[in-house]
């Protein structure tokens, strides 16, 4: 027997009652499951992540302030991220996933890298010239299109237009951070090579054909289900469902809690939504955040298209799904 473990062995066997004991097997890295410091079992989920808003004219404005003074040079993304006010985070927008609104300025080229997690944009504003390069695929940036970009692929924005180009970035890098599997790599090549210019591809969810369930009209129209879109997506970004959903004129939308973590993108329309017990006015271009195990209602105040993205596929592989009767 080592010096080192004798020493704790004798410790341990000089104890005379509890007292003793707990601050000798806590040196040995060990915790008396009667006597941990919290609760680790519970009845029901928790969670410190607030339900949230964030306003895109806001963010927007942000940007184009940064913009005069942080171009690409000084950091290969320019982008904002949407946390949640939990402890000290200032990164992740739920648990899993991280929301960014991103702006690049007309001649700008964003840098090409590659990492684990998994990424997706939903474009806002761009004109024709505006761009991501994904594992050398050039896929059109253009106002509601859906890009994605599943993890280990290089990728890279420009933009070649006369016009600043704005989008949403959401990416499941705090699940990444929770299990640990990270890498990161930039480019060596100042460009990414393009080697391809497909019109249909994959990854590149085009607006026109997000919206061809346009809402029904007249006061029948309140009546009916939410139409939603389940977009073909996890055969390349397996943590992420990928859905769009369509809102008619004073049409509400109950969600009812669940082990899900969702964000939610305002494509066209405005609303409001209770997002817990917090009650919010939504517009085009606003992000919501509905943690794990809270409820919420929508009520769209206009035909309002709302994209949503959730970490579904990760709970229900895991068996980790519930819903609340």
């Amino acid at each position: 027997m080592n010096k080192s473990l004798s020493m704790a062995m004798d410790s341990l066997s000089s104890a005379k009652n509890l007292d003793d004991l707990y601050p000798l097997i806590d040196q040995q890295f060990f915790t008396a499951g009667w006597h941990k410091k919290r609760a680790s079992l519970w009845p029901s989920p928790r969670t410190e992540f607030r339900p949230m808003h964030w306003s895109y004219e806001l963010g927007k404005l942000a940007l184009d302030q940064a913009g005069q003074w942080m171009d690409t040079e000084l950091a290969e993304r320019r982008n904002l991220l949407l946390f949640n006010p939990v402890g000290d985070n200032d990164y992740d927008t739920v648990r899993t996933l991280v929301a960014a609104f991103q702006m690049i300025k007309p001649g700008e080229y964003a840098k090409p890298h590659k990492h684990t997690p998994n990424a997706l944009r939903f474009v806002l504003e761009a004109q024709p010239g505006a761009f991501s390069v994904v594992d050398g695929v050039l896929l059109p940036m253009r106002a509601g299109d859906i890009l994605l970009t599943p993890g280990g692929s290089m990728h890279s924005h420009y933009n070649e237009s006369e016009s600043c180009a704005y989008w949403i970035d959401i990416l499941d890098v705090p699940l990444v951070h929770l299990l640990e599997p990270m890498f990161f790599e930039p480019s060596h090549e100042a460009i990414q090579a393009v080697e391809s210019t497909p019109s249909e591809h994959p990854y590149w969810f085009k607006v026109e054909e997000l919206s061809k369930a346009w809402p029904m009209a007249g006061e029948a129209a309140q009546e009916v289900p939410i139409d939603t879109q389940i977009l073909d997506s996890q055969s390349h970004i397996l943590t992420q469902c990928l859905s769009y959903h369509h809102m008619n004129k004073m049409q509400s939308w109950d969600i009812a809690k669940s082990t899900v973590s969702r964000l939610f993108c305002i494509a066209e329309g405005s609303g409001s939504a209770q997002l817990g017990g917090v009650q919010v006015e939504w517009k085009f271009g606003d992000v919501l955040a509905l943690p794990s195990w809270h409820a919420a209602q929508f009520k769209a105040h206009q035909n309002s298209r709302i994209f949503e993205v959730n970490d579904f596929p990760v709970l229900d592989k895991l068996g980790l799904y519930r819903q609340a009767l």
